[in-house]
């Protein structure tokens, strides 16, 4: 549900936050079903291995999303604006 949520954010809406946003939406649905999906081991043992891999992605996937958003706040500085039609017009 996370995860289509994510989707939708990101094919609808226009903002570069809101974008972000969405894509951070999807990365933590990823991370929940991974750890959710290593719980699957009989007598109940949850695999060590994925919560390291999900806490090594989240610190990662942290330090992504503060450049992404420096640079969505360098755009608004230069172009005073975040939607992205319009500065995909600035390319041409």
């Amino acid at each position: 549900m996370l995860f289509i949520i994510g989707v939708y954010a990101l094919a609808t809406k226009r903002s570069i936050i809101k974008t972000i946003i969405g894509v951070e939406i999807m990365i933590n649905a990823a991370h929940l079903n991974f750890v959710a999906f290593s719980t699957n081991f009989p007598g109940g043992m949850i695999d060590p291995f994925a919560q390291s891999v999900v806490l090594l992605s989240m610190a990662a996937g942290a330090a992504v999303i503060a450049l992404a958003l420096l640079l969505s706040v360098h755009v608004y500085r230069t172009y005073k604006t975040l939607d992205i039609t319009v500065l995909r017009k600035l390319r041409r």
